[in-house]
């Protein structure tokens, strides 16, 4: 079954979040997943959008995510997006058939 991870992201400090993002990618090519959309301007349909962007990465399994998000390398670098940014996030099932 697949899972999406979505990430709204109001990015307020631009240096601490160039942190996150110089070392995001290289953190992430051993870990299956796949990058579906970074947005920095989505076309909000309804409600509110206060975010500066939208990032969805989508993985094979559950265990890849895990892996993958709680690995050491990327707990590394998350602190930054932290520090940098709010942040609401959310790991959603997919529907596979």
């Amino acid at each position: 079954m697949s899972y999406y991870f979505v990430a709204n992201i109001d990015i307020r400090d631009n240096d601490e979040y160039r942190k996150y993002i110089n070392k995001a990618g290289e953190v992430f090519r051993g870990y299956n997943g796949k990058y579906l959309a970074v947005d920095s301007s989505p076309i909000l349909l309804e409600g509110e959008y206060s975010y500066s962007r939208t990032v969805i990465i989508s993985f094979e399994t559950r265990e890849d995510f895990n892996k993958w998000y709680y690995s050491s390398d990327y707990q590394e670098i998350l602190k930054h997006r932290l520090k940098a940014a709010r942040c609401d996030t959310v790991l959603v099932r997919g529907m596979d058939e």
